[in-house]
């Protein structure tokens, strides 16, 4: 059936890392002078000592974890994560109600970024570093990390790579993950220190820098200041947050073929290619559509700024804001709700459906009407010049059918709450996708405090969801998943 001793082992771990990086905030807050070293020590050690307790809980060094036992370690260890997460918040005593904690941690650790302060810039310093570093863990996935020093538990971690990502970047280094998990890790952390350096040059301080550093790469959009990036109206702040969020949007296998010297193979990945047009045209389609109320003082440059902020914020699925996107009019207000189902590519730091699932469903349906013409023709899917499995592409469409299904029945259970229509649409897919700022009452210039505990609790639910792509939640309640055979 399932060895949960494994299981256990590798949550362990986890933990014990979580609660090693949550320290970091110790220092920060003696810095800051902020006073919630003692929250932060405290949640430390805890999450330390129950990461211990699980680790060494009949510890095994022997076999590999099946496919099952992957796919329920990877939710049970971002449970487990979420737990951690609400420490801090819980003994700083910084938020209101346990529904508060709960989305908060939820939507740091999934980089959502949805946030229910109503003032951020009042709350503790290390609170809100820790705050920023639930997003940077959670943005590459701190499995991924697991996986990187995996060899210590005497298991092949491969398949935890499988169960959490289930775009091609598992197809991609598959053969090779832990030495391309550490890889990748030193990819991330390069990334990570270069903004952070480039920002303190363009005019941020320190704390602020690593803050929107760790958020950035990890495409998750907390911010330190109420008006999120806006509160820095610099060409030197927001084009570098613009060029790295951009990049954490790429698939990290493809960063690592261009990071190898392999430039060529990177340019000419299919995937990459429509990225890159679908963040042109859009910007350019926003800029001119908004370039007429900034003639004046604004400028030209400014509009285009906000125009390519915005929409890279969306797409990567950050939810960083420079401007309030739903007071520039209806027809663009749902030009970033349908960016809302976007995403960026698959193997990358961003939420949403991803890119690589639409251009397969596409070139499918595309290749339909041929096949109704020639009903005897195999006329395979193809992907970078490669066959695509008919295995894989019934995965998309049933992806994308239960995305459908979630975001219909989310904003029906929403209903029941009395939020309007707009604001429900907003939030559910906003929460799904992994997005942050939603439309209506929780638009960029708002927070989510006003929700009803038990909206919360379930968009926290549904953000966990959309982080784990479906598939690993929704298949731990099927009855398949606990058969012996």
């Amino acid at each position: 059936m399932i060895n949960f001793e494994h299981i256990s082992n590798f949550s362990g771990v986890t933990l014990i890392i979580m609660g090693s990086l949550m320290f970091t905030g110790v220092p920060v807050s003696i810095l800051m002078e902020s006073g919630d070293h003692w929250a932060l020590i405290s949640s430390s050690i805890l999450t330390i000592v129950i990461g211990s307790g699980l680790w060494f809980y009949k510890f095994s060094t022997s076999g590999t974890l099946t496919r099952r036992e992957a796919y329920f370690s990877v939710f049970f260890t971002w449970l487990a994560m979420s737990f951690a997460s609400m420490l801090p918040y819980l003994f700083t005593g910084s938020l209101d109600t346990f529904a508060d904690v709960v989305f908060e941690a939820v939507s740091g650790i999934t980089t959502t970024g949805a946030t229910v302060m109503k003032d951020i810039e009042s709350m503790p310093a290390g609170l809100l570093y820790w705050r920023s570093m639930t997003q940077w863990i959670g943005g590459m996935g701190i499995i991924l990390l697991g996986l990187a020093i995996f060899p210590m538990l005497g298991m092949g971690g491969a398949e935890l790579f499988v169960a959490e990502n289930s775009g091609n970047l598992a197809d991609r280094i598959h053969p090779r993950v832990r030495e391309i998990a550490k890889w990748l890790w030193i990819i991330y952390l390069s990334m990570t220190g270069t903004l952070f350096g480039l920002l303190m040059v363009g005019g941020m301080g320190w704390f602020d820098a690593v803050n929107h550093a760790y958020t950035t790469m990890a495409t998750g959009g907390f911010s330190t200041k109420n008006a999120s990036v806006g509160h820095w109206d610099l060409p030197s702040i927001q084009y570098p947050i613009i060029a790295f969020m951009i990049l954490s949007g790429v698939n990290y296998s493809v960063l690592y073929l261009a990071f190898s010297g392999k430039l060529k193979r990177f340019w000419k990945d299919e995937e990459v290619k429509w990225y890159a047009f679908i963040l042109l045209i859009v910007t350019l389609l926003v800029f001119f559509l908004i370039l007429p109320d900034y003639l004046g003082e604004a400028g030209i440059e400014k509009a285009f700024r906000d125009a390519f902020f915005q929409v890279s914020s969306i797409l990567t699925t950050t939810g960083y804001a420079t401007a309030d996107y739903t007071l520039w009019g209806p027809a663009l207000s749902m030009i970033f709700f349908i960016l809302f189902f976007s995403g960026a590519c698959s193997g990358s730091t961003s939420g949403s459906i991803k890119l690589t699932r639409h251009i397969l469903f596409l070139k499918n349906s595309m290749l339909e009407f041929k096949r109704i013409v020639h009903p005897r023709a195999i006329i395979p899917v193809k992907l970078n010049n490669r066959v695509v499995k008919g295995k894989t592409m019934t995965n998309i469409i049933i992806f994308l059918v239960l995305h459908i299904f979630l975001t219909v029945a989310g904003i029906f259970f929403v209903s029941l709450f009395g939020v309007d229509f707009e604001t429900n649409l907003g939030i559910v897919a906003s929460a799904l996708n992994n997005i942050g700022p939603a439309l209506g009452s929780a638009g960029p210039a708002d927070n989510y405090s006003h929700f009803p505990a038990t909206v919360k609790l379930f968009l926290a639910f549904y953000m966990l969801l959309g982080r784990l792509e479906l598939f690993t939640v929704l298949v731990i309640f099927t009855p398949y998943f606990w058969r012996r055979n």
